[in-house]
């Protein structure tokens, strides 16, 4: 029987498109001052919270907010572009309006979670709904296999938190997923025998934005 790993699925700190809302997707945006002391503070409250790993998207926001967890608790960052966002192509750096005017049929696909859409490829090759939770959760599932039976970090981002999210809980794809993922909340999970199981949503204490209501953090910006 295999023994179980408790993950905490972290979305990176504030970057200067988040705090515009513009979509971020695969475009390498660092973290903004408001994120870098975000990442700051969620490390002291990580202090002493037992980590066996830490893994992070490869992308410079997720890399920079694992990081300062990973130099208080002496260990290397794991950087895995599986652990990534979905990739939007020409969407990238849009916000909804601009979305919504340039490209109306893939803006309905998205508000009606077509799992098969793919929006306009731009610099980079768009990822289908489908395809990035089957990337997102291969990758959860292996970081959980590897360090089985311990306890990891997974520094990442909006839709990979979605997606395990969307797994623990049973939501099926082409249905929308609501739930608040606040820029270094964590979230517990656990893998156990393949089945990915949610212990404890959305810590954010040590976020001014907790006391505001969650309706903007819907959103993948």
């Amino acid at each position: 029987m295999s023994q179980p790993t408790d993950i905490l699925i972290i979305r990176h700190g504030q970057t200067a498109w988040n705090q515009l809302k513009r979509l971020q997707g695969h475009s390498d945006i660092p973290l903004n001052e408001k994120g870098r002391s975000q990442a700051v503070t969620l490390a002291e409250i990580l202090r002493d919270e037992p980590l066996d790993a830490i893994f992070s998207s490869d992308l410079q926001r997720a890399y920079q907010t694992a990081h300062e967890i990973a130099r208080t608790h002496r260990l290397p960052v794991l950087a895995d572009k599986m652990f990534r966002e979905r990739c939007y192509g020409a969407c990238e750096g849009m916000r909804d309006e601009e979305i919504r005017d340039a490209y109306p049929q893939s803006y309905a696909a998205w508000y009606a979670a077509d799992p098969d859409h793919f929006f306009p490829d731009g610099e980079r090759k768009t990822e289908s709904p489908r395809q990035f939770h089957h990337r997102a959760l291969n990758a959860i599932k292996h970081a959980a296999t590897r360090y089985a039976g311990k306890r990891i970090a997974i520094v990442t981002h909006f839709g990979v938190i979605e997606t395990a999210y969307r797994t623990a809980c049973g939501i099926p794809l082409g249905t929308r997923c609501k739930m608040p993922v606040l820029n270094t909340s964590i979230n517990r999970f656990r893998w156990h025998e393949g089945t990915l199981q949610l212990l404890q949503w959305g810590e954010a204490s040590h976020l001014e934005e907790a006391k505001k209501p969650p309706v903007d953090y819907y959103k993948h910006y």
